[in-house]
C-alpha cells in the first residue's frame, strides 16, 4: 500500500484556511480517496488539553520558550498517536496547522529564532515533514477584520496579540516561504472562498492522482 499524503495549511489568523479544509476535505471523500482531517495543536485527546493551556485568554504570563516548547509537545503526541498511523495507512491527512506555524509564530514573532526553533521541532518530530504546505497569505489587518466579525468564533490568546505581533507571523511565513519554496505554495487569501479552493484542488489534483498510481 502507497503510504498516505501530509497536506499542511499554514497562515495567520483569520486567513480562512480552516474553512478551506473543510471544503477540501469534502472534494476528497466525494472522489474517493481516504481522508482524515486534524488539527494542531490539537485532533487527539492529549494535544487538545495542551491547546487548551496555550491558547487560554488567562494565561498571558506564559513565556515564549514555554509557548514553543508546548506547542512541539503537542506536535509530537499527535504526530505518532494520529497522522503517522494514518499516513501508513495510506490515509491523506489534511491538517491545519503544522511545523510552520512554530517558525513563524514563536521563531521569528516571538524572537526566539527560526533555527532555534527548530531545532526543537526536529527532536518532536523526527523526519517527519509535509508532502506539501499550502500558505494562506492575507494582510494581518483583514485576517483580525474577520475575525471580529466572526460571532462564532471563540477568541483565543494569540487572536489578543496587537497587530504588529501578526505582521511579524506574516513576515515569518513568508520568510519560511521563500526558504522552502520545494514544499510551500503561497496563495493569495484575499479573493472569494470559491477562488481559493478552486486553486488548491488544481494543485492538489496532480499530487493526490499521481500518489494513487
Amino acid at each position: 500500500m502507497k503510504k498516505g499524503l501530509f497536506i499542511v495549511f499554514e497562515g495567520g489568523e483569520g486567513t480562512g484556511k480552516t474553512t478551506a479544509i473543510d471544503s477540501i476535505y469534502d472534494w476528497i471523500i466525494e472522489n474517493k480517496f481516504k481522508c482524515i482531517k486534524t488539527r494542531e495543536p490539537g485532533g487527539i485527546k492529549i494535544s487538545e488539553q495542551i491547546r487548551q493551556v496555550i491558547l487560554n485568554t488567562e494565561n498571558k504570563a506564559m513565556d515564549p520558550r514555554t509557548e514553543a516548547l508546548l506547542y512541539a509537545a503537542a506536535r509530537r503526541q499527535h504526530l505518532v498517536e494520529k497522522v503517522i498511523p494514518a499516513l501508513e495507512d495510506g490515509i491523506i491527512v489534511l491538517c491545519d496547522r503544522f511545523i510552520d506555524s512554530s517558525l513563524a509564530y514563536q521563531g521569528y514573532a516571538r524572537n526566539l529564532g527560526i533555527e532555534e526553533v527548530m531545532s526543537i521541532n526536529k527532536f518532536a518530530i523526527e523526519e517527519y515533514m509535509p508532502d506539501l504546505s499550502i500558505l494562506f497569505d492575507l494582510n494581518p489587518r483583514i485576517g483580525l477584520e474577520r475575525i471580529n466579525n466572526n460571532k462564532d468564533r471563540e477568541i483565543n490568546r494569540l487572536d489578543l496579540e496587537k497587530l504588529d505581533f501578526h505582521e511579524k507571523v506574516r513576515v515569518g511565513y513568508n520568510i519560511i516561504y521563500e526558504n522552502n519554496k520545494d514544499r510551500i505554495i503561497k496563495i493569495d487569501a484575499d479573493q472569494s472562498k470559491e477562488n481559493i479552493i478552486n486553486q488548491i484542488k488544481n494543485i492538489l489534483k496532480l499530487k493526490i492522482w499521481t500518489n494513487a498510481n
